[in-house]
């Protein structure tokens, strides 16, 4: 079968009808690495279909990019990668990506049907399984375009990565290619009625000093919780999450948790009521519990597996945010319920802001990491999408470093991985080329995830800044064994310069070991012309506890 006629007549191998089933669905981005299963499907989409594919050093960060993708732009992201251990190195990220409720599609070959001896053969749908991502198995050649459809629709509705299964012997098969893409409904959760909304309302009512919670499930109804908050004269505050969604609002208390301010976790403690919608209520958000007490909590969740998934509310509503609160409006403003006062009590300049650092304060060879962090947030543009890594670092970025909104902001430790931060940057910065990304990474992160693709980045000739917070050390470990006044000396390494190692894999590196070479670093953002990566040469001794 010749190129034309197989085109014209719709009549393609499986490989090719694959592809052109992502492309399909709007798809012109492709993260990914080629192996025996994917590799003619990979090469039909970029030369016949006009995809752009991503190529990765490693599986794993094909998916985190992709997840990245999905997270910063309207579109699917959408990896792929081999069989056997290429799917095995996929493990984490899936993992991050089914508890981080991130909608994505790894296709994923399979080795051949008829050889079960292949050495790279495994059992995929279990490992599948593990991680909590969805399963979909191709079930024939004839069937991929639904199948791939099937998978996308999983993705939008069920917010979790969906694995095709694509056996290796399908893929020179010859079928029909018909477009197929099934609609995703998207009509928001009911708004409730009966005794639990007026128990809801009733609670929200009566509360003095209540205040307004928004978690990643109310993202989309920022203007409708404001107006809530404002008729109950009631201070707002988020998760970590939704960090920046009531950004500019007189009354955003910021974080609500272990991450607040110690005047505004006492505003917290003394409040008599929270309305949370969109949140799951993790023990970083309640302080395992103890800003709960002494309080009504009203839980608004549009996903009935997050209501009481890890604190029992009074009063709980399965139910979209921004409908809700509407409705919250109407029935205060029916009942003529005057506004609680609570903003009236409440100092706004001291509850937001913390401590600044000092410059000159940290030993020979070192900057101090708060200094550095306060003199970055003033210095780097404003409209940047911010990503961290996990690690010891990160509590302290996330309180000092601010995003634009949600949708800018990406955290990586929904699994409690470290290494993660530097592979989703490069997916954000495909999701938005024309904006600046500024990751913040641990030196263990950057040595497990972040070496082998920051030339990736190179090579795509991205906007990065790359922060790399260096004490040598693997930090969170270091300080353990401080605690116990033991030998912290196995949770400490002798890296490499990574400025030097930034440098020769085509960016710009700088290393930062005084107040002086911070500021030629801040001159380097500035004049950036390439991925840049900075290093903060950090006392292991000398760096803020974590705030979890």
């Amino acid at each position: 079968m010749n190129g034309a006629k197989d085109m014209s007549d719709a009549r393609r191998f499986t490989h090719r009808s694959i592809a052109q089933s992502v492309v399909d669905h709007g798809i012109d981005t492709m993260f990914g690495l080629m192996g025996d299963a994917n590799l003619f499907m990979v090469d039909y989409y970029v030369r016949s279909c006009g995809g752009t594919f991503v190529p990765t050093a490693f599986e794993g960060s094909a998916v985190l990019m992709a997840l990245a993708y999905s997270h910063v732009s309207e579109n699917m992201g959408v990896a792929t990668v081999t069989h056997g251990p290429a799917l095995t190195n996929c493990v984490t990220a899936l993992t991050e990506g089914a508890r981080g409720h991130i909608p994505m599609v790894l296709l994923a070959g399979d080795t051949p049907v008829m050889n079960p001896q292949n050495l790279q053969n495994i059992d995929q749908r279990e490992l599948v399984k593990v991680t909590g991502a969805g399963f979909e198995q191709m079930r024939a050649p004839e069937t991929a375009a639904h199948d791939i459809a099937h998978a996308f629709y999983r993705a939008h509705v069920e917010k979790r990565p969906i694995v095709v299964n694509m056996p290796t012997d399908f893929m020179w098969r010859e079928v029909v290619h018909e477009k197929v893409v099934f609609r995703a409904f998207s009509a928001p959760a009911y708004v409730p009625e009966g005794e639990d909304l007026d128990e809801a309302v009733g609670m929200i009512a009566s509360a003095k000093r209540p205040i307004i919670l928004a978690g990643g499930g109310a993202v989309g109804s920022r203007d409708k919780l404001i107006r809530l908050a404002d008729r109950l004269e009631a201070p707002l505050a988020t998760t970590l999450k939704a960090k920046g969604l009531f950004n500019g609002h007189p009354f955003n208390m910021d974080i609500f948790g272990t991450l607040s301010t110690p005047a505004a976790y006492d505003v917290i403690a003394s409040s008599d009521c929270v309305a949370c919608f969109g949140a799951s209520l993790h023990h970083f958000t309640t302080d395992k519990g103890a800003l709960m007490k002494g309080k009504r909590v009203v839980q608004i969740n549009d996903t009935v597996a997050e209501v009481s998934k890890n604190f029992h509310p009074d009063a709980a509503l399965v139910a979209d945010a921004g409908l809700t609160a509407d409705n919250i409006v109407y029935w205060l403003d029916e009942a003529e319920i005057p506004p609680s006062g609570f903003t009236k009590e409440l100092d706004m300049m001291s509850l937001t802001g913390y401590p600044r650092g000092q410059a000159g304060k940290a030993k020979p060879g070192f900057v101090s990491y708060v200094y550095a962090l306060d003199r970055l947030e003033r210095i780097l543009p404003k409209d940047r999408i911010l990503t961290t890594d996990g690690g010891r670092f990160m509590t302290e970025v996330w309180c000092r470093i601010s995003a634009p909104d949600p949708k800018s902001f990406l955290v990586t430790a929904n699994f409690g991985s470290i290494g993660l931060g530097l592979q989703e940057a490069i997916g954000a910065g495909l999701a938005a080329p024309d904006r600046l990304v500024v990751l913040f990474t641990g030196d263990g992160g950057f040595m497990m995830g972040g070496m082998n693709e920051f030339n990736t980045a190179v090579r795509l000739k991205q906007d990065l800044i790359v922060i790399i917070c260096n004490d040598s050390a693997y930090g969170a470990e270091h300080i353990q064994f401080l605690d116990r006044k033991m030998d912290p000396g196995l949770a400490q390494f002798d890296w490499p310069n990574f400025a030097d190692v930034a440098t020769a894999l085509g960016g710009q590196g700088i290393c930062v070991r005084s107040d002086d070479e911070l500021e030629v670093a801040i001159k380097a953002i500035e004049t950036r012309q390439c991925p840049l990566l900075i290093e903060l040469r950090l006392d292991p001794n000398d760096v803020p506890r974590m705030r979890l």
